[in-house]
């Protein structure tokens, strides 16, 4: 079977959301910490560094200000914020095939 093109996959196919909870601790943080080094937020500034910044982005997880989405295309799992994830036109529980 051969894969589409990435330029090619509609965004709505092409990423899916991984709940929080699915993930072990220490591979959640790895993410993270990824994507403060992505965004380029500053960890050798004083207070906590890396550490603190990825306490402050495990919150914003929390309250569904960043997610955590999985790339079919790339086969990839990366944190992304609402904006992004919304930007692709999909909505949070896009991908849920259970009904809470």
């Amino acid at each position: 079977m051969s894969q589409m093109p990435l330029d090619q996959m509609d965004p709505k196919d092409r990423f899916i959301e991984v709940p929080q909870t699915m993930l072990p601790a220490d591979t959640r943080r790895a993410l993270l910490e990824a994507f403060v080094t992505r965004q380029g937020y500053d960890t050798t500034d004083v207070g906590e560094g890396m550490a603190g910044w990825v306490a402050e982005l495990e919150g914003q997880l929390s309250r569904g200000k960043l997610l955590i989405v999985h790339d079919i295309g790339t086969e990839s799992t990366e944190v992304m914020t609402l904006e992004q994830w919304q930007s692709f036109g999909r909505q949070l529980a896009d991908d849920e095939e259970e009904g809470d």
